[in-house]
């Protein structure tokens, strides 16, 4: 995993500056989703080691249809004649974390013990607002394992305020 996360990085970092320098971030985003989908999929990565199968084709199948530019097909063939299209989810991955990056958003998981509603939501989205100082994009998830409370992981900080995770160090401290 870690070598494709490796060889997928450079291709990631010229897919943004393609993207950026057209002003298209948004577009490219679907278009390497739906690349990025198509080529994970078991039928096709079969395809991608079959001597038979041609550059050219292997990159119009991953192509989404009717919506591709003419920079991003480019971008596509150099993967195709590279045979690197099972980097495809790893690029788009990557790409993802970079277009964040350069929109100063922050995209942050809630993993809660029951649903939140939408108020808690729009609080916790401006807390972690003003303690990041970007723009917050928060995904929602339950885990009733919690107990209570919430645990948020917005990439390098987690932040746990679940009562499982408190009554284990209870239960560590009265064991020491």
């Amino acid at each position: 995993m870690s070598q494709a996360v490796t060889l997928a990085r450079p291709y990631a970092r010229a897919a943004f500056s393609l993207a950026q320098a057209q002003g298209a971030l948004p577009k490219w985003s679907g278009m390497l989703g739906f690349a990025a989908q198509v080529a994970a999929h078991p039928d096709v990565q079969a395809l991608f080691g079959h001597p038979r199968m041609d550059a050219a084709s292997l990159a119009r199948l991953v192509l989404p249809k009717g919506e591709a530019d003419a920079g991003f097909e480019r971008f596509v063939g150099v993967l195709a004649a590279n045979r690197r299209l099972a980097l495809l989810p790893e690029i788009a991955a990557l790409y993802e974390q970079l277009r964040a990056e350069a929109e100063r958003v922050v995209k942050a998981t809630v993993t809660s013990a029951v649903a939140l509603d939408a108020d808690a939501i729009a609080r916790l989205t401006a807390s972690l607002k003003r303690r990041f100082g970007r723009e917050v994009e928060i995904t929602a998830s339950v885990d009733p394992a919690l107990i209570g409370g919430a645990v948020v992981d917005a990439g390098d900080v987690v932040i746990d305020g679940s009562i499982r995770t408190k009554l284990a160090r209870l239960g560590a401290a009265l064991a020491n």
